[in-house]
Formats: C-alpha cells, structure tokens, sequence
C-alpha cells in the first residue's frame, strides 16, 4: 500500500539503481587481471635471450631479471587486479615500458645495421628467427604503450564506470549485444590491436580516434614493414 509522501515507482522500477548497472560498476571496479600484461613482459626476456650475443643488448639473464624486478615492485604495490591509482606504480610501469621500448629500438637497429653492413648471417634460417624475435619484441612494446595510454591506463579505466579520453574504439563498444555489460578494454584487446597493425600494416578492427594514437600506429607500420621486407630480402639472397 502506497503512503501519502512515497514516491511513486517508475514503470514498475523503484529508484534505486539496476542490478545490471551495479554489477557494471562492481566488476569495473575490480579491474582487469595482471597474468595477461605479466606475461607479455616475461615473454620479451625470453625472446631476448634467443637472439645471439651480437644482437642481445644486455648480457644473458641481466634483462628477464630486471624485467622480473619491475614485476615484483608492481605487484606488491597493486596485489590482485589492477586497480590502485597510486603516481608511483604509474612512474614504476612507464619507467618498465621505456627500458622495453629502448632495448626493443636497439634491437631492431642492430638487426638493420647487420643488413645493410653485410653482416655474417651463417644461414637465411637463423636471420629468419633473429627477425621474427625482435619483430615480436616491438610488436609487443607498442602492444603495452596502447594498453597503458589509453584512458588513462588500465587503473583508471577499472575506476571510471565509462572511462572517457580514449583514444581507441573497439568494435565491442558499439555492438554492446555481443558482450556483457560490464566489457571494457582489457591487454589482450591491445595486443590484438598492435599485432593487427604489425601485420595489416594499417588500423583494422579498431578506430584510433586520438592524434597520438594515429602517430604510433603509422610509426608502427613502418617499423613492422621496414624490419619484414629488410629481414625477407636478405634472407633471400642469402639462398
């Protein structure tokens, strides 16, 4: 029975927020799991300690262990999902990523110069593994700067409930019936976005909607097309 003073519902809707709503904002909160990114870094140790001595830029083991270090500050800063937006953990991550992004470029220049210089590749075979190496190395680089430019990086996407400033758009985020309420952007999404980019050599799926995202994306294709016709076309006249 309805009192006198009570605030008629709405289409049979009380006013308090929907449960669809609030389970949205409860599972953004959490934030996305960390395993995806983690891997992502410990698989660039590993394909560093592939490449020969000439092309590795820091002696065996040195980088997978600082890699590691950077990993273990994060995850005792921000345990569990990332979710803490503390200045810290953000200088922490961009100081990771510009040591991977440095050793990825000196890489590729290595591989360049060894090209161009004639450098003694003993079979096409292995300038193949050496090119498809660094090829995943900053693929995976460009892969990580997307996942943590974006919106403000993964913590702040996990606290908005519509996280704005992004700077790519999904095809999820415009065909909401295919995916759950709660969906936003997570690594994975990124690393199909770079690894699409490396291979098209141009956007796909996914809209870049930001200056700066344009810029990286051309800057990756030319990066991904110069390292694959240079790597193919010596491999060639090696046979």
């Amino acid at each position: 029975m309805t009192q006198p003073g009570d605030k008629p519902a709405v289409g049979g809707q009380s006013d308090a927020q929907p449960g669809s709503a609030r389970s949205s904002v409860a599972a953004r909160e959490k934030g996305e799991k960390r395993w995806p990114m983690a891997t992502a870094v410990l698989t660039l140790g590993v394909l560093q300690e592939l490449l020969p001595d000439d092309f590795r830029v820091l002696p065996r083991f040195v980088y997978p262990a600082v890699l590691i270090c950077f990993l273990v500050v994060l995850i005792i800063g921000d345990p569990g999902r990332i979710d803490r937006q503390r200045r810290w953990l953000r200088v922490t991550t961009l100081v990771m990523f510009g040591v991977i992004t440095l050793v990825a470029a000196a890489g590729a220049i290595r591989l360049v110069a060894g090209i161009f210089t004639d450098a003694a590749f003993s079979t096409a075979s292995q300038l193949l593994i050496i090119g498809a190496c660094i090829w995943l190395t900053t693929s995976i680089a460009f892969a990580l700067w997307y996942w943590d430019l974006d919106a403000g990086g993964a913590a702040a996407r996990a606290a908005a409930p519509q996280p704005t400033g992004h700077a790519f758009i999904f095809p999820e985020m415009t065909l909401r019936e295919f995916v759950s309420d709660s969906w936003y952007a997570t690594f994975p999404d990124y690393l199909a976005l770079s690894f699409n980019t490396a291979l098209a050599f141009s956007p796909t799926d996914v809209s870049a909607v930001r200056v700066w995202a344009k810029l990286m994306m051309i800057f990756q294709s030319i990066v991904s097309l110069a390292l694959a016709a240079l790597v193919i076309a010596r491999a060639i006249n090696i046979l």
